[in-house]
């Protein structure tokens, strides 16, 4: 989970825990965003590949902070 997140941030309608695990799954398996986005699909979570990127986007500098303190 993105560390210095606990609820959905503002304008968002998805929670933290969905937000992170699709920021984790682009970073960490360098799948596409229309390969996540069917992913959630079968998890019943209606995503647009565009969410997914602006939230890739947006959030990967906080993943990357919190793998660093983890690491040290």
């Amino acid at each position: 989970m993105l560390p210095h997140m606990h609820k959905a941030p503002k304008r968002h309608r998805f929670p933290v825990s969905i937000i992170s695990h699709v920021v984790w799954l682009y970073h960490r398996f360098n799948h596409s965003y229309r390969d996540i986005q069917e992913q959630m699909a079968y998890r019943g979570i209606i995503l647009s590949h565009e969410t997914i990127r602006s939230w890739c986007y947006k959030y990967f500098f906080s993943l990357q902070e919190c793998n660093q303190e983890t690491r040290a």
